[in-house]
């Protein structure tokens, strides 16, 4: 689908039409839910969230400029339905079960039983030190380390200059960092 199209679509739903805003839906629905599975592990608040994003998205379409990228816009509205979410259920303890697969070390012939054990140990306490950083900080540092995004896609992810992609990753840094020192 091509920016104008997008553009066509967006500009139609704000009329109202609901089979375009459809069409957007189909278009971003795998990326929103993935963008917001790194963020959450838990799949039935990933379907949630989802379904939050779009609703959020269809009420507020009538403020999308198509001379900005569809997709950042509706990226920013699914981080920020994401922060919402946490802010309201924070909770510091985390279970390895909670773990999406992808964020447990895989398992390997090579690896003794106790190995992977400490593999596991190892990611489930960097999950909890991330998920007591401030949501600004958490994001930047998952955008960058687990997206694998650029500074200039983090930059127009957030909406936010490079200059302060680098400090925030620079302050997520240091604040894991004290954490670790401090941990028992």
């Amino acid at each position: 689908m091509t920016n104008a199209q997008i553009a066509e679509l967006s500009q139609k739903a704000a009329n109202g039409d609901r089979q375009s805003f459809g069409a957007l839906v189909e278009r971003y629905r795998e990326g929103i839910a993935a963008f917001l599975h790194k963020r959450t592990p838990n799949i039935n608040d990933v379907e949630d969230l989802t379904q939050i994003t779009f609703a959020k998205a269809f009420e507020k379409i009538a403020t999308y400029s198509p001379k900005y990228s569809f997709s950042t816009w509706l990226y920013r509205i699914a981080r920020n339905t994401c922060i919402d979410f946490e802010r309201k259920n924070h909770n510091d303890t985390i279970s390895i079960e909670t773990l999406p697969p992808n964020e447990l070390p895989p398992q390997s012939l090579e690896r003794s039983p106790e190995e992977t054990a400490i593999a596991a140990q190892d990611a489930a306490f960097a999950q909890l030190l991330l998920s007591r950083l401030k949501p600004q900080y958490r994001i930047v540092i998952q955008l960058r380390y687990q997206q694998e995004y650029s500074y200039k896609e983090i930059a127009a992810c957030l909406n936010i200059p490079i200059g302060s992609v680098k400090t925030r990753l620079s302050r997520a840094k240091e604040q894991l960092v004290n954490m670790i020192i401090a941990a028992p």
